[in-house]
């Protein structure tokens, strides 16, 4: 069975925080709550800066999987993580459990709130909104199936702590990042 991802391009992404939009009409996200959001990281030399799209990385060890009391998340045999929030107490275990912040409590509903990979535009073979609404192609998914390229890494700097929870998220560095900045090669 393939495994879905995101792959990202730092160095390719502007800024310009399309996916974040797409993501909230895909989804009617209101007010200041996100699925996906735009994370500027400045690099080693305080000169130049890089933008990481962020959400969910669907880990291969979700840690808020492990913890939610309630059962209310999933991994899918295609390795998307989804939240079922007809289940959901809305303690926010899951929300402290995630490293990455991807898991946002609603105000609005009460409930925790995550990226689930855009798991109705996957079943008729869509393109996630995020990454059909990217001008750059710093942002797409890929299924392990596909030949990964070959300066596919794991993390990169800003992206956050990978040991307890494998993100299944890769970055592709073909611009101005390099693996002297600290990235991982990916394994």
């Amino acid at each position: 069975m393939y495994q879905w991802r995101f792959l990202v391009d730092p160095s390719l992404c502007i800024g310009c925080r399309n996916c974040e939009i797409a993501c909230r009409n895909e989804f009617n996200i209101k007010g200041g709550e996100r699925r996906r959001w735009i994370k500027p990281v400045d690099n080693e030399d305080n000169y130049r800066k890089h933008f990481l799209t962020m959400s969910c990385n669907h880990c291969e060890n979700p840690e808020c999987f492990r913890v939610c009391p309630e059962g209310t998340l999933r991994k899918r045999r295609d390795g998307v993580v989804i939240h079922d929030p007809r289940r959901c107490a809305g303690c926010g275990t899951c929300v402290r459990a995630c490293p990455f912040g991807a898991i946002r409590y609603s105000l609005r509903t009460g409930k925790v709130d995550k990226c689930n990979f855009c798991a109705d535009r996957l079943e008729t073979n869509l393109n996630t909104a995020c990454v059909e609404a990217c001008p750059t192609g710093a942002l797409r998914q890929l299924s392990v199936y596909e030949n990964n390229p070959p300066s596919i890494l794991r993390t990169v700097p800003g992206f956050g702590k990978i040991m307890l929870t494998r993100p299944s998220t890769r970055f592709l560095i073909s611009g101005n990042l390099s693996r002297q900045d600290g990235g991982d090669v990916d394994t």
